[in-house]
């Protein structure tokens, strides 16, 4: 004869006993606790599983498994449900590890990156398949960025000198990112654009007409974010002291000014360099070659860039630099300080990876 199974006996803490009362007749418990609270307060009392479902309204089967729960677990067994192992992949493991490597190892015939197209007829699955596995994988094979790592000998010694003014600057004194955006130009559209509507996007021509350019000289203060700006037709050594000659004008007297800049010919031009030394109040520090990323205000200029040069409509070069000028002013009433946050050691060890892996890298 099979062993009679018997109910586990319940007794209860005072503690117990008044949360359970406090679930079973709580307004905002979920349902499935109340009911849970009810069969565990009963079966404290001595009832049968098949009296406490009458009196529940469940079935001996749901009785008999929050009695146990509670038995095991006590009132965690019972305020949440139990895990479940979930439904078995359907996307075999093997399907997957080939997908990857294909993904990141190889490439289509004849193209330069996978679609899911291509792969789902290279490996013969879905294109939902592909599509599936690249996203719980945070691959995007029609993406790319731009990426390169410096060769500047004295990488280090630059990277360290820029990110300490940066996180450390020296006091008296002002940290100012200067660069020139170069070339940009008067686009006028050759037709008006649709305005944005509801439920369709704003509209404006491809094609365009050149009238000139200008290049934008500025200089952004790390410490309240404000920056100097002015236009010029060209971008040679001359209008660079120009620049420098605005700066001077336009910051304390009082104060040293520690300018980071890259390696352009026209920032080392002997002239500049016997400006420089005539006004012992600038420092002049280099960013590495082939690290614009490093330089603060290449960030303004990708504003400037999104939010007013890029879907600008101008007539005329002036017509450019007053909307150039007018941005910086907007900008300046709201400055926020720029914030560098990554430590030169940080930087240096991720270069060094990056190094290391170009180095194993086949030329593409």
């Amino acid at each position: 004869m099979k062993p009679v199974k018997t109910a586990p006996a319940i007794s209860l803490s005072a503690a117990e006993r008044r949360t359970l009362a406090a679930w079973a007749r709580g307004r905002s418990t979920p349902s499935r606790l109340v009911l849970r609270a009810k069969i565990v307060l009963a079966a404290a009392e001595g009832t049968t599983n098949q009296d406490i479902a009458v009196q529940v309204g469940a079935s001996k089967k749901t009785v008999s498994l929050w009695r146990s729960r509670f038995a095991a677990s006590r009132l965690a067994g019972i305020e949440k449900d139990a895990p479940r192992p979930g439904r078995t992949p359907s996307i075999p493991a093997a399907t997957v590890e080939l997908l990857l490597r294909k993904t990141t190892q190889e490439k289509p015939a004849g193209a330069t990156h996978w679609s899911t197209r291509t792969m789902a007829k290279a490996i013969g699955v879905s294109k939902a398949t592909v599509s599936r596995v690249w996203r719980a994988n945070g691959l995007k094979p029609h993406l790319v960025k731009t990426f390169k790592v410096s060769n500047d000998p004295r990488f280090a010694e630059k990277l360290r000198d820029v990110v300490g003014l940066y996180l450390n600057p020296p006091e008296h004194a002002l940290v100012l990112s200067c660069d020139e955006k170069t070339q940009i130009q008067a686009l006028d559209r050759t037709q008006k654009g649709l305005p944005l509507h509801p439920g369709r996007l704003g509209t404006m021509t491809h094609d365009y007409k050149r009238n000139g350019t200008t290049t934008l000289f500025a200089a952004i203060d790390l410490a309240e974010g404000k920056v100097i700006g002015t236009c010029q037709p060209q971008h040679r050594h001359q209008e660079w002291i120009k620049f420098l000659k605005l700066i001077d004008a336009q910051t304390p007297p009082e104060l040293d000014l520690h300018l980071i800049v890259d390696n352009y010919a026209t920032h080392k031009h002997p002239k500049v360099n016997s400006w420089l030394k005539r006004h012992p109040r600038f420092h002049v520090h280099f960013i590495p070659t082939s690290s614009s990323w490093l330089n603060l205000i290449e960030r303004w200029f990708r504003e400037i860039t999104d939010k007013r040069l890029r879907r600008g409509t101008f007539h005329n070069v002036p017509q450019l630099i007053a909307a150039i000028i007018e941005y910086i002013e907007t900008h300046n009433a709201a400055s926020q300080p720029f914030v560098w946050t990554a430590q030169a050691d940080e930087i240096l060890t991720k270069v060094a990876r990056a190094k290391a892996v170009l180095q194993k890298t086949p030329s593409v």
